[in-house]
C-alpha cells in the first residue's frame, strides 16, 4: 500500500466490526398515501428502522446538486446516486459536464467526436434532439457551441432535426428556438457550409419516448430523420412551426412529425449510409430508445424499413448498464480515490453483490466508473442473473432473496469486513407504472434486509442501510398543489420515473458503539456523505476532502 491510501484510525470507533451496506434502489420518503407503494406494502423491517432510536435514523439528498446535478429539479439517477455514495464527493454529472467539456474544447479530443469527424469529408453530421433552453434535457446554447465547434472543424454538411419542448419552457416558446436556430445556420451557410434543418415534431409525440412505453413515438421520428417521410412537409422549419401551431388545441409537446422538402419536393436530410449522428440531449431516459433504434443491429421494435450505415454517438453514455451508446462525446466523469479503493489498501475485505441489473452499479459506478477489481486477493463480486423476456412487474419479487442469501452467506463466512449489495425492486418494478407489483416488490425487499439485518445480528456486526434515489414511494403525477394529475378520460396518471424525495440512512446492529448518533449540524446531507460516515464505522477517519460524515460519537 502506498503511503498514499493510509487512513488514520479514528480517535473513537474501533476497527475489525463487519458492516452491511445495503442500497435499497429507488426507495424514496414520501408522504403516506394510496400512491406510496413502500407505504402500502408490508415493510416491517424498515418501518422498524424508522421508528427505532431516532439519533439513528435520517434522511439524505439524493438528487440535484446534491449528486452533482445542475438544478434542484434535477431527479436523481442510480449512476450519479452510486458514484456519489462510493466516491464521498459530488462530481459534476450530466449537463454540467457537456458545458465543462464544450468550454475546455476537451469534447474534440476525445474518441466520440474523433468517431463522428471520420464521416465529416464525404457524409453529413446530423445534429437530433430537443430544441430547448429547458436545461433539462438540453440547452440550446450548447448546441449553438457544437456547431460553431464543427463548423471550425471541417464539416462540410450539416442537418438539425429538432423536437419543440412546450414542457420545461413556455408552450409556444418553439417558434422562437427555430427562429434562433436558422439564424445560426444562416450564417454557417454564409461561410460555405451547407447546414439545415431536416425535420422535427413535438417531444412528447416524436423520438422522445422512455422506459418502452410507446415505441410508435420514436417510430415517428425515425420515419422522419432517417426515411425522410412524414405526412407534413414545408419548406422550411420556422413555416413547418407556425402552421402547427395554428391548428387547434396544438401544443409544442405534440406537434406532428414534419419533413423539410426543397422545390422538387425531396426531404433535404434523411440519414444515409456514410453519415454521422449525435443525440444532442444530455439527460439520458428520453434518449435511450432512439440510441437503440440508431446502434443496435438487431432491433425488432418496429420495423425500421432501412438501417443506414453510420456513426452514431450520443452527448453522454446514456446506459452505464448496456454501455449504450458505445461512443459518446462526453465521458463520465473520472473519479478517482474512492471510499472501495481506500478500503482495501487499508486492509478492508469487501464483497458486493447484486443482480444483472444493477450489478454494475454497486461495483463499477460505486467505484468511481471503473471496471474490476482493485485487489483481487481483498474483494468477491457476484452477478446474480436477472429475469430476462420479461417485464419486472411480471416477477416483482426478482432476486431479491437470492442477493440476500448471497449477503448472509458472505456476513456468516466471516471471510469479509464490508458486505455490499443493491436490492433492484423498488426500481425496476416502479418504472413499470404496476402499483400493485410495486407493492409486492417493496415487500420483497423489505424481507431481503431482514435477512441481512438478521445476520448482522449474529455475528456482532454493524448496519447500513439507505436507497440511491427515490421511486417507488410516489407512483402519480402531480399537479402544482400537489394532486394527482388526470388524463383527458379522468383517470390517474401513472408516474414511472424517479423522484426528487430524499431517502432514508439508517444505522444500527450490535457492533455499533453505544454513543454513535447522527449529527444534527448537517441538516442538508446527501449521499456523498455517507462514504465518510461507513468510512468511520471501519474504524478510520475519511480522507479530508470528502464530504463530512454524518455521524459524531459522544460519551454516554
Amino acid at each position: 500500500m502506498g503511503s498514499q491510501w493510509k487512513l488514520n484510525d479514528h480517535p473513537k470507533l474501533p476497527k475489525g466490526k463487519q458492516i452491511a451496506m445495503v442500497v435499497l434502489d429507488g426507495w424514496g420518503e414520501a408522504k403516506p398515501n394510496e400512491y406510496n407503494c413502500i407505504h402500502t406494502a408490508e415493510t416491517p423491517t424498515m418501518d422498524s428502522l424508522k421508528n427505532g432510536a431516532p439519533e439513528r435514523w435520517r434522511l439524505v439528498k439524493a438528487h440535484g446538486k446534491a449528486v452533482g446535478l445542475p438544478t434542484d429539479d434535477d431527479m436523481g439517477n442510480s449512476e450519479v446516486g452510486h458514484n456519489a455514495l462510493g466516491a464521498g464527493r459530488i462530481y459534476a454529472q450530466g449537463a454540467k459536464l457537456v458545458d465543462i467539456a464544450l468550454e475546455s474544447g476537451s469534447i474534440y479530443e476525445g474518441e466520440g467526436f474523433k468517431y463522428i469527424k471520420e464521416c465529416f469529408e464525404t457524409g453529413t453530421l446530423h445534429l437530433l434532439g430537443l430544441l430547448s433552453d429547458g436545461g433539462v434535457h438540453s440547452r440550446l446554447d450548447q448546441l449553438q457551441l457544437l456547431l460553431k465547434g464543427v463548423s471550425e472543424r471541417g464539416v462540410k454538411r450539416i442537418r438539425c432535426h429538432i423536437l419543440t419542448d412546450g414542457r420545461d419552457v413556455l408552450d409556444g416558446s418553439s417558434v422562437a428556438f427555430v427562429e434562433t436556430l436558422e439564424d445560426d445556420l444562416a450564417k454557417l451557410r454564409e461561410k460555405g457550409i451547407d447546414a439545415r434543418i431536416a425535420s422535427g415534431g413535438g417531444r412528447m409525440n416524436v423520438t422522445m419516448d422512455r422506459y418502452e412505453n410507446d415505441w410508435s413515438v420514436v417510430k415517428r421520428g425515425w420515419d422522419a430523420q432517417v426515411l425522410g417521410e412524414a405526412s407534413h412537409k414545408f419548406t422550411s422549419a420556422l413555416e413547418a412551426v407556425k402552421t402547427l401551431r395554428a391548428e387547434p388545441k396544438a401544443n409544442d409537446q405534440y406537434l406532428p412529425p414534419f419533413v423539410i422538402i426543397d422545390e422538387s419536393g425531396k426531404p433535404v436530410g434523411p440519414i444515409v449510409d456514410g453519415d454521422a449522428v449525435v443525440t444532442l440531449n444530455f439527460r439520458a431516459d428520453r434518449m435511450v430508445m432512439i440510441a437503440k433504434a440508431l446502434e443496435y443491429e438487431n432491433f425488432d421494435k418496429f420495423d425500421r424499413v432501412r438501417v443506414p450505415k453510420i456513426h452514431y454517438a450520443g452527448m453522454l453514455e446514456y446506459d452505464g448498464e448496456l454501455k449504450l451508446p458505445r461512443h459518446y462525446l462526453v465521458s463520465p466523469p473520472l473519479i478517482e480515490r474512492t471510499s472501495g479503493e481506500y478500503l482495501v489498501n487499508n486492509g478492508i475485505r469487501i464483497f458486493a453483490c447484486s443482480e444483472t441489473v444493477k450489478f454494475g452499479h454497486v461495483t463499477f459506478f460505486w467505484n468511481g466508473n471503473r471496471s474490476g477489481y482493485f485487489n483481487p486477493a481483498m474483494e468477491e463480486y457476484v452477478e446474480i442473473p436477472s429475469d430476462s423476456g420479461i417485464t419486472f412487474n411480471v416477477k416483482p419479487k426478482m432476486k431479491a432473496v437470492e442477493i440476500a442469501e448471497k449477503a448472509r452467506d458472505a456476513i456468516l463466512s466471516k471471510k469479509f469486513d464490508q458486505v455490499r449489495v443493491n436490492l433492484p425492486n423498488s426500481d425496476m418494478v416502479g418504472h413499470t407504472g404496476d402499483i400493485e407489483a410495486t407493492v409486492v416488490a417493496c415487500k420483497a425487499a423489505d424481507e431481503a434486509v431482514k435477512m441481512i439485518l438478521d445476520a448482522i445480528e449474529q455475528v456482532g456486526g454493524i448496519y447500513v442501510v439507505t436507497a440511491d434515489h427515490g421511486n417507488a414511494e410516489d407512483m402519480v403525477k402531480r399537479d402544482k398543489s400537489g394532486n394527482p394529475q388526470l388524463d383527458k378520460n379522468g383517470k390517474i396518471q401513472i408516474l414511472t420515473s424517479h423522484t426528487l424525495e430524499p431517502v432514508p440512512l439508517a444505522i444500527g446492529g450490535p457492533g455499533l458503539s453505544a454513543g454513535v448518533r447522527f449529527r444534527s449540524d448537517v441538516p442538508t446531507g446527501g449521499l456523498a456523505n455517507v462514504a465518510a460516515t461507513v468510512i468511520n464505522l471501519h474504524g478510520f477517519e475519511a480522507p479530508s476532502d470528502y464530504e463530512t460524515t454524518l455521524i459524531e460519537v459522544v460519551d454516554k
